[in-house]
C-alpha cells in the first residue's frame, strides 16, 4: 500500500512540474500589456507614466555606459520626451515568464516615427506583490547604420 501511494505521489508531482500553469498565459498576456503600456507612455509624452514603469533597482545597459537605478535613467530618458512627437516607438513581438510569474522578458522592434525599424529591444520585467510589472535591465541594439540610411 505505501509503495502505491508513493508512485501515485510521484507521479502527481512529475505531471505537476510538467504541466505548465494556466495561468501563465495570463501572466504573459499582463505582461505584454505592460510593455505595450510603456510604450505608450513615451508616444503619449506622459513622462510620470513612463517612470511609473521603471523599478528603483533598474539597470539600463544603454550601449555599454549602464545606467543604474531609476532616478539615473529617468533623467537620461528626459530629453526623450522634449520634443513634441516621440523620436521612436516600439512594441513587444514576444513576452514571455518564469515559471512562478515573478520575471518576465520582452522583445521586439523600435522604430522612428516612419515606420523604419532602427532597433531592437530586450527587457526583463519583475513582478511587484501588488501584480504590477516593472523593468528591472533594459538592453538593446542597432539593426541599421540610422546615420546612412536615406
Amino acid at each position: 500500500m505505501r509503495t502505491v501511494l508513493l508512485a501515485v505521489l510521484l507521479i502527481l508531482l512529475t505531471a505537476c512540474a510538467t504541466t505548465p500553469s494556466p495561468s501563465i498565459a495570463s501572466a504573459r498576456e499582463s505582461l505584454a500589456a505592460a510593455e505595450t503600456a510603456f510604450a505608450q507612455s513615451m508616444a503619449d509624452r506622459d513622462f510620470e507614466r513612463f517612470a511609473s514603469f521603471i523599478d528603483d533597482e533598474a539597470v539600463f545597459l544603454n550601449g555599454g555606459q549602464p545606467l543604474r537605478g531609476k532616478v539615473a535613467i529617468l533623467t537620461h530618458w528626459k530629453r526623450f520626451f522634449d520634443a513634441p512627437e516621440a523620436p521612436f516607438a516600439w512594441r513587444p513581438e514576444l513576452a514571455e515568464v518564469s515559471a512562478t510569474h515573478g520575471l518576465g522578458s520582452t522583445e521586439g522592434p523600435v522604430s522612428t516615427a516612419n515606420g523604419q525599424v532602427i532597433a531592437r529591444f530586450y527587457s526583463t520585467w519583475k513582478r511587484q506583490p501588488d501584480g504590477r510589472w516593472t523593468v528591472i535591465f533594459d538592453n538593446g541594439y542597432d539593426v541599421c547604420d540610422c546615420a546612412k540610411a536615406p
